[in-house]
């Protein structure tokens, strides 16, 4: 089945691995650059010999053109021989009298420079396929299979933790210092093995933890917040899953409980409050504003930033973070969210919880489904 082609005329060249426009207007993984262009409302994919075959049997464009005949074609009456993309497009576009098409912001640009050249012109769309931002059913379900990935990563990441041994001021097991890594190895390793792709797995304990992007590294503590977050993406459908849990192995200090307890309490109010019409810019301020009643501030502290210093949540689909941004949407049935406020403190730790919910004509549902345990 193919895509609704958009009402303006848009061309892409890129692959479909790293192209989140590419893979949803075409559906299919093609490693290397490609051409994908519409006209009058149908859709097309120029591709080599390697993949016309598998393009032609699960492509969701209207056509598949093969570019060694398009080439060829080129060579014989244009006298170019060895015709390039510019070339191949060029001519496709006049045959269809197209001298001006829309292009995503980060299309290559010798390409265009070399259409330029040929006299086709081309407009930058911020957004190819802006309906990318309100997920199907059949896309929601994706998620949902990269977020059952990501509940077995981190339920191998904490189980781990949990089956450390305390010895003085480390975590073992095995006999062996328990490290950032090896809880890394294997939440990364369960994930692959369920058909997920891991990369930059967080497993961040102690003050290592209050850089929300800090991968981690070195020894895990006992008595210390532990920040796990995982988001891979699933190598059949090509869609994320992302998900937050902090865990302390021993007993968390008060103040720890206590900043747990706020961040949860955050969450919550998010939840409740994310419903078509609502404001998420209004919702994070709030939250915000929770955090500082309850005594944990946002501003900078010998230095460095403290408290609740970035967003609430973001888009998730094709890509780990897509429209729409929690604190710049109002909310509409279909937008699949994170919702993951933290508060980081040096000297104390950091903690942060993140699920993922779908904004529903009535509210809200939470597509992840993992318990929340600070102390294991």
């Amino acid at each position: 089945m193919s895509l609704k082609a958009p009402s303006q005329n848009i061309l892409i060249y890129a692959d479909s691995e790293k192209s989140a426009d590419m893979l949803y207007a075409c559906g299919i993984f093609v490693p290397d650059p490609f051409i994908y262009f519409t006209s009058n409302g149908r859709s097309f994919m120029v591709v080599g010999d390697l993949e016309i075959d598998r393009a032609r049997a699960t492509a969701k464009a209207d056509e598949i053109l093969p570019l060694a005949k398009i080439q060829d074609t080129l060579k014989r009456i244009k006298k170019i021989k060895n015709a390039g993309p510019a070339d191949v497009i060029a001519y496709l576009l006049r045959q269809r009298k197209l001298r001006e098409i829309h292009v995503p912001p980060d299309f290559p640009l010798r390409l265009a420079e070399q259409l330029n050249e040929q006299d086709i012109w081309l407009v930058s769309t911020d957004k190819l396929f802006p309906e990318r931002e309100f997920k199907s059913a059949l896309e929601v379900k994706a998620v949902e299979g990269a977020l059952r990935m990501t509940e077995a990563g981190l339920k191998a990441g904490i189980d781990l933790i949990r089956n450390a041994q305390i010895v003085r001021k480390s975590l073992t097991f095995e006999g062996k210092k328990l490290t950032s890594e090896r809880v890394r190895a294997e939440i990364d390793a369960t994930i692959i093995r369920l058909g997920g792709l891991p990369a930059h797995t967080i497993v961040a304990g102690g003050n290592q933890a209050c850089d929300p992007h800090e991968r981690g590294f070195g020894v895990l503590r006992p008595h210390e917040t532990i920040i796990l977050d995982i988001f891979p993406r699933d190598q059949k459908s090509g869609y994320f899953g992302d998900m937050t849990r902090t865990v302390v192995r021993g007993k968390a200090s008060e103040k720890v409980k206590k900043m747990y307890q706020t961040v949860f309490e955050g969450q919550q109010m998010a939840l409740r409050k994310m419903r078509p019409g609502a404001d998420g810019r209004q919702i994070h301020d709030e939250i915000k504003e929770y955090f500082t009643r309850q005594g944990f501030p946002t501003g900078i502290k010998k230095g460095r930033q403290s408290g609740f210093f970035h967003g609430t949540g973001h888009g998730v689909g094709l890509e780990i973070h897509e429209s729409p941004r929690f604190g710049l949407t109002t909310f509409k049935p279909g937008q699949v969210i994170t919702v993951e406020p933290g508060l980081y403190y040096w000297g104390v730790g950091g903690v942060r919880i993140e699920d993922i919910a779908l904004v529903t004509s009535k509210g809200n549902r939470l597509l992840s489904d993992f318990p929340y345990q600070l102390e294991i």
